[in-house]
């Protein structure tokens, strides 16, 4: 479907005839005037002036003045109606980047990768099927800082994701400066749900701000947090002389997170494989499930450039042919 932006452009249809119509002529005694007994010797120029009076100048003008008028309405192209879903939920992600991250105690199909490398497969798919959610990540070590602001675009937030590195924020973990700085930016979003989903491996041992203290003011905020700690509670390590089996996950403070979770109305899960962490994020989305209140949006394409170029094409004749039709002629002469 056709629309003029600027309708009321129309009314300058009328504006030359207006301009015919009241504007003074010029004075017949202010015309020059050379009379002479015969016009033979200006048939040449009799002939220039009849190319320059033309009947096709008029038409042409009209037409470059409807079409300058018509580009000026801005024309546009209304497209098939697309149905957008929105949920009204502003969700965060906050992922752990210490070094921690880096131990290979999580399997892939058949190869064993970093925990990091495993939360990036899961949590993509899971930000794929967040239709109508606008997301953000915060990611966090020493210190944590805003990745990706929040947005609709899913495809750069995984992008972004996919993008961070071990170590990029500092060796350490700063779980409370990290609920503190989302509590900041979800507070900034217009979204009547608020949700905070915190990865992390270890405890507390970076930032000013205590994790019960942060998750105070989240409770305060109306912010639900859902935490997950992430690791293996056995991995055999090799030496130079025979295996040994560990708990790769002795540092993690499942105490503290638990209480995050239940201070905000959230909960605490356990990742100990990718397995377990696809079905921990298959849980949030029946806990946090994708509303689907629909809005419409109507792609809009600008079509003025077409009428424009063409009142351009018909000026340029305007100008040109005036002068192009009597050399012309001369040369068939």
């Amino acid at each position: 479907m056709i629309h003029f932006a600027w309708p009321w452009a129309f009314a300058l249809l009328v504006l030359p005839w207006l301009v015919y119509k009241f504007w003074p002529p010029a004075l017949a005694a202010e015309e020059a005037a050379l009379w002479v007994p015969n016009l033979s010797p200006f048939a040449g120029a009799q002939h220039q002036l009849s190319c320059r009076k033309g009947r096709w100048q008029l038409p042409l003008a009209l037409l470059f003045w409807l079409l300058l008028v018509g580009a000026t309405a801005r024309p546009q192209w209304y497209g098939e109606p697309v149905e957008l879903p929105i949920s009204g939920r502003d969700l965060m992600l906050a992922v752990d980047l210490s070094g921690s991250m880096q131990t290979k105690d999580f399997r892939l199909g058949d190869k064993t990768v970093d925990r990091l490398t495993a939360l990036k497969v899961v949590a993509a798919e899971f930000i794929q099927r967040r239709v109508g959610d606008r997301l953000g990540l915060i990611l966090f070590g020493d210190q944590p800082y805003v990745q990706t602001p929040l947005t609709f675009d899913r495809h750069t937030v995984q992008q972004l994701l996919f993008e961070a590195a071990l170590g990029l924020a500092g060796d350490r973990t700063s779980i409370g400066d990290a609920i503190g700085l989302a509590v900041k930016r979800l507070k900034e979003g217009q979204g009547e749900k608020q949700v905070l989903i915190l990865l992390t491996d270890g405890a507390n041992t970076a930032g000013q701000l205590a994790p019960l203290k942060a998750a105070e003011l989240a409770a305060r905020e109306g912010l639900k947090i859902y935490t997950i700690g992430i690791g293996a509670d056995a991995m055999e390590v090799r030496n130079f002389f025979f295996r040994q089996t560990v708990n790769p996950s002795a540092d993690l403070d499942e105490k503290t997170l638990t209480a995050i979770s239940e201070m905000t109305g959230g909960r605490y899960f356990r990742a100990r494989d990718s397995e377990q962490m696809a079905e921990i994020y298959a849980e949030l989305d029946r806990l946090e499930p994708v509303e689907r209140e629909q809005k419409v949006f109507r792609p809009v394409s600008e079509l003025y450039p077409w009428p424009l170029g063409f009142a351009l094409a018909c000026g340029s004749l305007l100008i040109l042919l005036p002068q192009l039709l009597p050399v012309i002629g001369r040369r068939r002469a």
